[in-house]
Parts: structure tokens; C-alpha cells; sequence
């Protein structure tokens, strides 16, 4: 039986319409005063954890919407990434003279992380923008559709994770008890993903060109982080200041604190201060330019 599908227009305006129907209107009004705007970002990032499940379903329906009608749905994605990281794995080890069943768990698991982080820098920069009817049309809080890209993006992640899980079972690493961390070091990145979805998402919105200079500024990001080459490589070349450069990129401690340990690394210290300072930042840049352009959002987009 054949079932019509709506358009993608009305099907988030009734989504909205029946994930707010039981609850009082959201009331953020403007003030010209700091502290004022700042109550009303604040109460803004309340409301949006109030629609959490709103958030969920509008993520669900993206993926859906994306896919629909394809036969593998979202796992096309994980499958051109399975056979990315099986061809580039055999070709590199070779060219960089890595053992395979070592390089292939370090490639796998950083291309997987790194989609994660691309990902969401092309689609944060258009948050709003993309969502410029439900902004026109619904008295919502705004953090909910950087927050719909965030959800959005760790569900594909999850689907990706399938090719690590392969991987490892081909070539197991040797896990230890720093495995733990991953736990604090996920939540770090779902915050931090959060931030960088709000903080282009505005930038985005007041400047159109944003999107391609990010996605530009992400290509050359690729190549200078430790992801087709470990920095092991560059320390058996006796590049050590080299790599003293690579440990100051924001994107390897990041990628550092989630990926050593899936790969039986000991916790790296230095990693740690170095994403969670590179969080800091990146969290008050974020709230201090939602504060000050929260009301001109809709103007904008």
C-alpha cells in the first residue's frame, strides 16, 4: 500500500504544533540590557532541553527524508565509508610502510570521528538558515535546531561505529582500563559539537558565504591532523617540532582523547588540556554571540 508523504514544510510545522500542544506557549521576550539577554539565552537553552523529545523526532524525520526511498537508508553512508577505509587502509600502509592490522584500526576509527566532525560543521553553518520557515512560522526556542543537527549527526555516527566494530573484530586492538574515559570524552564532544553547530549557525545565518569557507578551512584542517597519518610517523622521521605544532591543532586532542583509547593508548594528558582549554573557548565564543544576536535570528535567516 502506497503511503503519501507531506511535505517536508508542513510535516515539521505539525511535528512542532503536536510537541508543544500540552505545554505553554514559549515566551522569550528581547531586552536591550545585557543581563536581559542573557536571561533570555539562558531560558532559551531550557526550553530547548524542554523539547528534547521535539528535537529527537525532527532528527529522525531528516534521516528519513534524506533517505527515502533508498533500499540500505543511511547505511549507504556507512558502506562507501567501510570501502574508503578498506581501499585507503591497504594502499597507505603500504606508502607510509605501516603495519596493516595497526594502521587499519588508527584509520578506521579516525575517518569514522572525522566524518562526525565534518558533518557537523557543514551542516551547523546552516542551522538556521536551513530552518528559516519553522524560525518565521513557530515561537520555539532557537537552540533547537542547532541541537536537531547534533542529534541528527550522532545518529549516522552510530550507524558508522559499525565499520569500527568490524574492524577490530578483524584486527583486535589490546583495550586496557583507559577505555573508561571514553565515557567524559563523548559527553565532551557532544557539548562541543552543541557549541560549534550554535556558534557557525550564527555566523552562517547574518553571512551566506560562511558555509563554503567552511568547508574550505575543513578540507586543509583535514590534511594537517592526524588522521591518514598517525603522529607516530612524524617521530620516526626525528620530526619532533613538528609534532610539538600538530599536539597546538584543537582537532587532534579531541580526536585524541576518543580514539587512543579505542586503540589501547594510555590516557594522553596533554590531549586533555588540550580539548577540554580548546572547549572552553569554544563554549563562551558560542553563548556570548547567542546572547548578542539571539533576537536578530529571525532577521536574518
Amino acid at each position: 500500500m502506497n503511503m503519501l508523504v507531506p511535505d517536508s514544510g508542513q510535516a515539521e510545522a505539525g511535528l512542532v504544533r503536536s510537541a508543544r500542544s500540552s505545554s505553554q506557549p514559549v515566551i522569550i521576550a528581547a531586552s536591550h540590557s545585557w543581563g536581559g539577554r542573557a536571561a533570555s539565552a539562558v531560558q532559551d537553552l531550557r526550553e530547548s532541553l524542554r523539547l528534547w523529545p521535539l528535537v529527537w523526532t525532527l532528527s529522525l524525520f531528516d534521516i528519513r527524508l534524506r533517505y527515502r526511498g533508498s533500499l540500505l537508508g543511511p547505511f549507504w553512508l556507512t558502506m562507501s565509508t567501510a570501502v574508503m577505509i578498506g581501499a585507503i587502509g591497504f594502499v597507505y600502509s603500504r606508502l607510509f610502510h605501516q603495519d596493516v592490522a595497526a594502521y587499519l584500526p588508527f584509520l578506521a576509527v579516525s575517518l569514522v570521528l572525522w566524518n562526525f566532525i565534518n558533518m557537523i560543521t557543514a551542516e551547523g553553518a546552516t542551522c538556521f538558515s536551513a530552518s528559516a520557515d519553522m524560525i518565521r512560522s513557530q515561537r520555539m526556542a532557537h537552540t533547537v535546531h542547532p541541537a536537531r543537527v547534533v542529534v541528527r549527526n550522532l545518529l549516522v555516527l552510530a550507524h558508522n561505529l559499525a565499520v569500527i566494530v568490524v574492524v577490530f573484530i578483524i584486527y583486535p586492538p589490546h583495550l586496557t582500563w583507559s577505555l573508561l574515559s571514553e565515557l567524559p570524552a563523548l559527553a565532551l564532544w557532544a557539548l562541543d559539537a552543541s557549541a560549534v553547530a550554535l556558534l557557525l549557525g550564527l555566523v552562517g545565518a547574518r553571512y551566506r558565504d560562511v558555509p563554503p569557507i567552511v568547508g574550505s578551512v575543513m578540507q586543509i584542517a583535514f590534511y594537517v591532523t592526524p588522521i591518514m597519518w598517525s603522529p607516530a610517523m612524524l617521530m620516526n622521521r626525528g620530526l619532533g617540532l613538528s609534532l610539538a605544532l600538530i599536539k597546538m591543532n584543537p582537532f587532534y586532542g579531541l580526536l585524541q582523547i576518543v580514539r587512543g583509547p579505542l586503540l589501547g593508548q594510555p590516557v594522553d594528558a596533554s590531549a586533555w588540556t588540550n580539548a577540554l582549554c580548546y572547549s572552553v573557548f569554544l563554549v563562551l565564543m558560542s553563548f556570548l554571540l547567542f546572547v548578542r544576536a539571539r533576537p536578530r535570528i529571525p532577521y536574518w535567516v
